[in-house]
């Protein structure tokens, strides 16, 4: 008897483990759904389906609540116990709308968007499939609501609710991408992330500083990569996914592949991609201030004007990139999660274009403007930890280290020295961020955090006639920035339909700069400078839900920006006849922020939401005439240029609405439209005020889309209004190489739109392909500040297989 009963219960093992296993389908096509979310807070679990709609859940065993989760489909409330009589399968049924998403921007932990009084947008996979952005710039762009600016095709310099670069935070995997050089002035950084590796996109809106520290002014970016998945069984999981595309306006090639293997415990995923871009074609229709008719090349030892064949093309602007991505995962019990991950980006040298359009006396002022490779480096190790105790139910600890390289290589026309000034700069970070529930109504987010940033700065002047070099001037001191701090932040359901949230941060900064190796270039008075000041900021907000159907928010929040090395020790050329030098007594800037929100679902049909906000930011560093050893002009680059310098003088304001609708028709039909009007005003020395320059004029997106079995297909338009002279700020209104004229010969961003179509047919559950026309009029223009015009009318192609 005994070994008849051993047989039976050996035979039942496998299926025992199988039990553990859940299987999520929809319910009219039963097929699986993938990237669906399982949360639950007693006991503290998370997990996300495979390809194949699978994942195991024991980690959830016992749990009261368990939240179902996934876009386009009805959430779902229910026990262990109740998926376990349903024999571990269940299924989602559609929904045209969806007022709650689990985003993780807001407290670092999941949360519910219903529970979060500030604005937060995703951008889920699947629009990123059908859109096939070339790359993480033009990927936020398709939300509608970021503003993304271009000074070279090698670019994208995000915008958000008036403020942009070093007021703007980037977070990777949870890992803060700010460094202590970002700057004011426009930067790329983001385009080292692999939208293709990138598993899901949220942006933030409004102060962020409570959970992420400086810079979190104007909004919060937070990109989660591919993560490992495990086998739900005893065999191994392998898939992955494989892409090709081609666009011809600036004959991309583009190759990608990712592959996961997961076993029970340990998980692997690799990820490859290789980009090549050509000179970007720009548009047959639009202002002639556009066009470009010469390139520069050095023929017999001179610097030479050379006609373009094809005024079309924007020579230089041709660039490649490589992105390599490893990430492995052990999951030893259900209380501890670790995840390692190694990235890997770089660029080829590009033109920045704007600067190769500058004229001086009629010929250009560069022969060379080149941004040099951009590499980034990261390494990243997390380790989850669930407990139910006294201090904490999960606890996550994120230690990371980054490496970053830029430089910069210019020469004058017909000079015979080249300037070539890099940066490097390593960023190492220590987050550890706790979750701990009060009983069902209050939740508890606290942490703490320690970032050090090592600056090097180097300069090389090198004859290219002769070969010799020389140590030049560095664009910045040699730098050490720390900033040190904690938080902590609190959820309370107060009534039913009501939360709150609350949260305060205190953070240090400390910065040290030498500037010796730039004594003998410039009369600084000093040789070194120290600032070491704190900040306080916190925020509150409410979320009420009267009904199932109707959000409606608030929120109050304060954020810092600290000033960085960029603010304290470069020496750059700003524009023509300006230098900015040095300002060694900076304090952090202050923003002050509200912002109101409502959203409403009426009859499964429509969906509209409304933001209103107001920023006020106070001891804004901003650029503005200075003096050097009582001198208000130096001799730079050979040109005698006004001394300016980044001082806590101004006081700026921004304040906007963010509007967005969605309707759903008949036979597969829908219909989405978001749009985007801000006002930013700055004060100038004079106590009048200035147009902000990070303030975009009225743009947004609307799209009409149509889904039929395996077919889906997109017809949109992106749009912008005017920005007239007197509206541009007062440093813009002088930029001729990057704006149109008006009638009166003055500087200004003319109004354009764009006419889009794409489309997605899957061939079978394997092989899918994506054919797209941008910009079909064949516009000529460039979006508001950018220095380079966007593609002409483009073709794509693209295909695409998961296995």
């Amino acid at each position: 008897m005994k070994k008849f009963l051993l047989m039976w219960w050996l035979l039942a093992m496998p299926f025992i483990a199988l039990s553990q296993t859940i299987t999520i389908k929809d319910q009219e096509s039963n097929l699986p759904i993938e990237q669906v979310m399982l949360i639950s807070k007693h006991p503290g679990a998370f997990a996300t389906t495979n390809s194949v709609g699978k994942v195991d859940i024991s980690a959830f065993k016992g749990a009261e609540i368990i939240e179902v989760r996934q876009l386009s489909y009805k959430p779902l409330l229910i026990s262990y116990d109740a998926i376990e009589a349903k024999g571990f399968i269940l299924y989602m049924e559609r929904s045209n709308f969806n007022l709650d998403e689990v985003i993780v921007s807001a407290t670092r932990w999941r949360q519910t968007t219903g529970n979060i009084p500030a604005k937060v947008v995703s951008i889920s996979p699947k629009e990123v499939a059908l859109q096939n952005p070339q790359t993480a710039a033009d990927m936020l762009n398709i939300s509608g609501k970021v503003y993304v600016q271009k000074s070279q095709q090698g670019g994208g310099s995000p915008m958000i609710r008036g403020f942009a670069t070093n007021r703007l935070l980037y977070t990777i995997d949870g890992v803060r991408m700010n460094t202590a050089i970002f700057r004011g002035g426009n930067i790329q950084n983001v385009i080292s992330l692999d939208p293709f590796a990138v598993e899901s996109t949220e942006v933030l809106f409004g102060p962020g500083s409570v959970i992420y520290g400086s810079d979190a002014i104007g909004g919060v970016m937070s990109f989660r990569t591919l993560t490992p998945h495990f086998s739900v069984d005893e065999n191994p999981a392998i898939n992955g996914h494989a892409a090709v595309r081609y666009s011809s306006a600036n004959n991309e090639k583009t190759g990608h592949v990712d592959v996961n293997v997961g076993w029970k415990k340990w998980a692997l995923t690799t990820s490859v991609s290789r980009w090549d871009y050509d000179d970007l074609r720009q548009g047959k229709f639009g202002p002639e201030d556009y066009l470009k008719t010469y390139k520069v090349e050095r023929i017999d030892d001179t610097d030479r004007m050379i006609e373009l064949d094809d005024q079309l093309l924007q020579v230089p602007s041709a660039y490649s990139q490589t992105n390599f991505m490893q990430k492995v995962r052990f999951k030893p019990s259900e209380k501890w999660d670790f995840e390692y991950g190694f990235h890997f980006s770089e660029t080829s040298p590009y033109g920045r274009y704007d600067r190769h359009n500058r004229m001086r006396n009629g010929m250009p002022r560069y022969a060379e403007w080149n941004y040099g490779p951009q590499k980034w480096v990261m390494n990243n190790l997390s380790i989850t930890h669930s407990d139910n105790n006294p201090a904490f139910d999960q606890m996550t600890i994120r230690l990371a280290q980054q490496s970053f390289e830029e430089s910069r290589i210019s020469r004058n026309f017909n000079a015979e020295m080249r300037e070539t000034r890099t940066e490097e700069v390593e960023a190492y970070s220590i987050n550890v961020d706790f979750l701990k529930d009060f009983g069902r109504k209050n939740t508890l987010f606290y942490g703490v955090e320690y970032i050090l940033n090592d600056v090097t700065s180097t300069g090389v002047d090198e004859n290219i006639v002769s070969g010799n070099q020389s140590a030049g001037p560095t664009r910045y001191s040699q730098a050490h920035w720390n900033s040190i701090g904690i938080y902590v932040n609190n959820e309370w359901k107060v009534f039913e339909k009501i939360t709150v949230q609350s949260g305060l941060r205190y953070n240090q900064f400390i910065l040290n700069a030498d500037f010796r190796d730039n004594l003998d270039f410039y009369p600084l008075p000093f040789a070194e400078a120290e600032i070491n000041n704190g900040a306080l900021t916190g925020s509150i907000g409410a979320v009420y839900r009267p009904t199932n159907t109707w959000v409606i928010s608030t929120n109050f929040g304060t954020a810092f920006r600290s000033p960085n090395v960029d603010d304290i020790g470069k020496v750059f050329d700003s524009e023509q006849g300006a230098v900015t030098v040095p300002n060694p007594e900076l304090k952090a800037e202050y923003a002050y922020n509200v912002d109101a929100g409502i959203a409403k679902v009426f009859g499964d049909v429509a969906k509209v939401d409304i933001t209103g906000y107001y920023t006020l930011l106070n001891n804004a560093l901003v650029r503005r005439n200075f003096q050097l050893n009582g001198r208000d002009s130096i001799l730079y680059d050979g040109v005698q240029s006004q001394v300016q310098a980044i001082q806590n003088a101004a006081m700026a304001r921004v304040y906007g609405i963010q509007a967005g609708l969605e309707l759903k028709f008949p036979g597969g039909f829908n219909f989405s439209s978001d749009m985007n009007y801000q006002v930013g005003e700055e004060e100038l020395d004079d106590g009048s005020t200035s147009p902000s320059r990070h303030a975009a004029p009225l743009f947004g997106t609307s799209r009409l889309g149509y889904k039929y079995k395996k077919l889906q297909l997109l017809a949109y338009a992106n749009y912008q209004g005017e920005r007239s002279y007197e509206d541009l700020a007062v440093e813009e209104q002088g930029k001729d190489e990057i704006y149109a004229k008006d009638e009166n010969g003055n500087n200004y961003s003319p109004s354009w739109h764009t006419l889009n179509f794409k489309a997605m047919y899957a061939i079978d559950q394997m092989f899918s392909v994506n054919v797209g026309i941008e910009n079909i009029s064949d516009q000529r223009y460039r979006p508001y500040s950018s220095g380079i015009s966007a593609p002409g009318r483009n073709f794509i192609v693209s295909l695409s297989a998961k296995f």
